[in-house]
């Protein structure tokens, strides 16, 4: 072992609380490199091999009722490497001990053998099979939350006949990873089950003998998806066929995507915080390790040790503080990595998901933090080879003080001493005063990021279920229906109030641009169901034109006045251009919404109704659940209070996590970086505060000098912390866009100050342990040391 490498064990020896504090930071930054990019791939990774494995379709399509004969057209297809048609439904359940209806999608297997396209998992038990009737398979989850094991029994309504179906056994489907019913926006497994029965069975319930009425099918590595959805769309279209579709509009695989989209905007924001921060760190503690060792870098140059080696030396205390840095964080980005897959695993529908924590992720992680420290550290190791050996055997000139603006004005007369004291050291040295500041705020600004997630939700649960869709349930009927329905909606028991809407599905054309969604219907005067502008305030319909969301409006390039094509997809298949009369705020999916009359004039198939928004006496409900569960017209029944309940109990679990995870960063940014600013001070100024205490200051009065520092650096971060913590959940929220849900940017005043508190409250953690070390100074050693 070199001498230098002895001084290198020494020096680490003595400073291993500013080491240890700098390393925390530095695992900050590998740990949520490590979660962010280790989730994101090991989502990926499962949602590919899941979809290969067990033959996740590319297209899907749905028609009225279009012959099996119409197979041997879509085999033709070139492309396509396997299909599969199918009979599909949503059916109300009738569960035992479950006041409600729940609702179900029912969807036929083949006879014999297995499915081509989106085969089963089986969990427990065994497909159903076509000789016997009754048997039915239910997703996994649907299962789990009811307690139901094979042999179990319930009662669906199908097609208008309650029948009685026994559990043959509990499947995964790579088509429905992540379910949820109509209406509501997480999955609720309580309420919607996917039920999987034979053909035999279904078709005659359906009256889809010889018929299907919906297909998927899996294509060949190069088939050209967009020719093969034209020709489905053609085969389709005498059947009364919607649109095809690809993967992207597919539910549970869009919902992935925007779970990727996230870590990925997680991966891209927060990283480079810790690695900021550490670099700032490191930059701060080397200057000043090496400031206090000009005379040993002079006398070991003039031993004959080249600059160079010297150098490496320190280059070496900062790699060595790196490696502390990347072990605690690879450790604890594993951990909280794996319990992060173990919350996808309770939120998405996998057969397995395993953390991928591939040697190359912690390579990654490792390589981008020691290249941010030795950053960080360049400039200082780079003054240790431009540092003449006579020179630096001299001691440094002193700090030149001058007359500033404050004391010109006058200001420092309202001070103590002491006070003015620190205002001048601050004062002195601006630039590191600036930037331990910057460094402060980042933790503010971090504890912003995560503390406005919360606020930002309940604005929107407030704005969608009390402002918007302010109904106590949605019936949807299995067909559409004519308008004179909603006489037999009114006479069900416990109707208040009911309002008609029709959902029509279109493609929205622009220029080159295209998009595939669904126009809402409402009757004018809806008071249940309301369109609000941008403002929150209620839209009233126009008698022609559409209303579009916002987020609809910047995929589409629209604004209002303009116009838009519209490809009806079902009926006639019209298609013509429409203004745009409002852009209208909506914070789920892709909202367009028109006129109920104006959009029977559209379709030119005359009246027309999807379903019914009510209002409730809730002293009804249970004459109203029977009743429902006895009318067959009626597919799904929506609960707005169960729909809103589930929402907000999803999220805030969710929220709690992301929030604990995020505060106890923000701590330890603020701590290390309060800490290690404070120390290099009292290095610094160690000699002037002993000489303060032999001259009869008590240390109290003496502490103050630093503490006034630091609060002064402290509190000019938090407005800048403030603003940068705006920044940051401004970029998190247009990065957490997309076509399922966009959140709003809510900032609240109690956001700030609850940030403002924990990073507060860290600073007087770091507070008392300086005060503690000011206490203990050794006078009679810091005074003989030379300056």
């Amino acid at each position: 072992m070199t001498a230098l490498d002895r001084k290198l064990l020494r020096d680490l020896a003595r400073l291993w609380a500013q080491g240890l504090a700098v390393a925390l930071v530095m695992a900050c930054g590998v740990m949520t490199i490590i979660i962010a990019v280790g989730a994101y791939r090991s989502l990926l990774a499962t949602r590919e091999a899941y979809y290969e494995r067990y033959s996740f379709a590319h297209v899907f399509a749905q028609a009225n009722r279009a012959p099996i004969a119409l197979g041997q057209s879509i085999a033709a297809i070139d492309g396509v490497a396997a299909f599969e048609l199918r009979i599909s439904r949503t059916v109300l359940l009738d569960l035992d001990g479950v006041r409600e209806p729940a609702t179900g999608q029912v969807v036929s297997i083949p006879d014999r053998g297995r499915a081509g396209v989106n085969r089963l998992v089986i969990r427990t038990g065994h497909l159903p099979q076509p000789d016997r009737p009754e048997e039915v398979a239910v997703n996994e989850d649907f299962a789990v939350a009811h307690g139901f094991q094979v042999g179990d029994e319930f009662s669906a309504i199908l097609n208008g006949r309650k029948k009685r179906l026994r559990i043959a056994g509990t499947v995964l489907s790579p088509e429905f990873i992540y379910s949820f019913g109509p209406g509501d926006l997480v999955p609720d497994p309580r309420r919607f089950a996917i039920l999987y029965m034979t053909r035999h069975v279904l078709a005659p319930l359906f009256d889809r003998d010889g018929a299907f009425n919906d297909v998927v099918l899996r294509l060949l590595p190069a088939a050209n998806e967009a020719a093969v959805i034209a020709t489905v769309d053609r085969l389709l279209r005498p059947y009364g066929g919607t649109a095809a579709y690809g993967r992207k509009d597919q539910p549970s695989h869009a919902f992935l995507d925007a779970e990727l989209t996230e870590l990925s905007a997680m991966a891209r924001i927060i990283p480079p915080i810790f690695l900021v921060v550490s670099a700032f760190l490191i930059n701060i503690v080397l200057s000043r390790l090496i400031a206090l060792e000009r005379e040993q870098i002079g006398l070991l140059k003039a031993l004959g040790y080249f600059g160079r080696a010297i150098a490496w030396h320190y280059a070496k205390l900062v790699i060595a503080i790196s490696v502390v840095g990347i072990a605690i964080g690879s450790i604890a980005g594993t951990w909280l990595g794996q319990g992060l897959t173990r919350l996808y695993g309770e939120f998405f529908s996998f057969p397995f998901l395993i953390f991928q924590s591939s040697v190359d992720l912690y390579v990654l992680a490792a390589g981008v933090s020691l290249a941010a420290a030795l950053i960080g550290a360049m400039k200082a190791i780079v003054s240790v080879l431009a540092l003449e050996p006579a020179i630096a055997m001299q001691a440094p000139p002193p700090s030149r003080y001058r007359h500033h603006f404050v004391e010109t004005l006058g200001l420092f007369k309202l001070f103590s001493r002491l006070t003015v004291m620190a205002i001048r050291h601050l004062v002195h040295r601006p630039l590191r005063a600036a930037a331990t500041s910057f460094g402060i705020a980042l933790s503010v600004a971090l504890l912003v990021t995560a503390l406005f997630a919360g606020d930002s939700v309940n604005f929107m649960i407030d704005t969608i279920y009390f402002r918007s869709d302010r109904q106590h349930a949605s019936l949807a009927f299995a067909e559409e229906r004519p308008p004179s329905v909603m006489a037999a909606v009114g006479r069900l028991p416990g109707i208040l109030t009911a309002e008609p809407f029709r959902s029509l599905p279109v493609v929205l054309r622009h220029g080159s641009l295209s998009h595939r969604l669904a126009i809402t219907g409402k009757p004018p005067g809806a008071t249940l169901s309301r369109v609000l502008d941008e403002d929150l305030k209620p839209v009233v319909l126009p008698a022609d034109g559409l209303a579009i969301s916002e987020r609809v409006a910047a995929i589409l390039g629209l604004t209002r006045g303009q116009t838009v094509t519209v490809e009806i997809l079902t009926g006639r298949r019209e298609v013509v251009d429409v203004r745009i009369s409002a852009v209208i705020q909506n914070y789920l999916g892709l909202a367009v919404f028109m006129d109920m009359d104006a959009l029977w004039r559209l379709t030119g198939d005359g009246p027309r109704v999807s379903g019914a928004h009510l209002a409730l006496d809730t002293r009804a409900m249970d004459r109203l659940y029977s009743a429902v569960k006895n009318t067959p017209t009626i597919a799904s029944i929506t609960l707005l209070n169960q729909s809103r309940e589930k929402f907000r109990e999803t999220i805030e679990r969710n929220i709690t996590i992301m929030t604990t995870l995020y505060v106890t960063l923000a701590v330890i940014i603020a701590f290390g970086v309060i800490y290690n600013s404070a120390r290099i001070q009292l290095s610094e100024r160690a000699r002037e505060l002993a000489s303060l205490r032999v001259l009869g200051f008590t240390r109290g009065e003496v502490s103050r000098v630093l503490l006034i520092e630091m609060a002064v650096i402290v509190l000019i971060a938090q407005p800048l912390g403030w603003g940068l913590g705006a920044g940051f959940a401004i970029l998190v929220g247009r990065g957490f866009e997309s076509d399922l849900f966009q959140l709003p940017i809510v900032l609240e005043a109690h956001t700030f100050a609850k940030a403002s508190l924990v990073v507060l409250a860290a600073a007087a953690l770091s507070a008392f342990i300086i005060r503690r070390r000011v206490d203990r100074l050794d006078l009679i050693r810091v005074l003989k040391t030379r300056d």
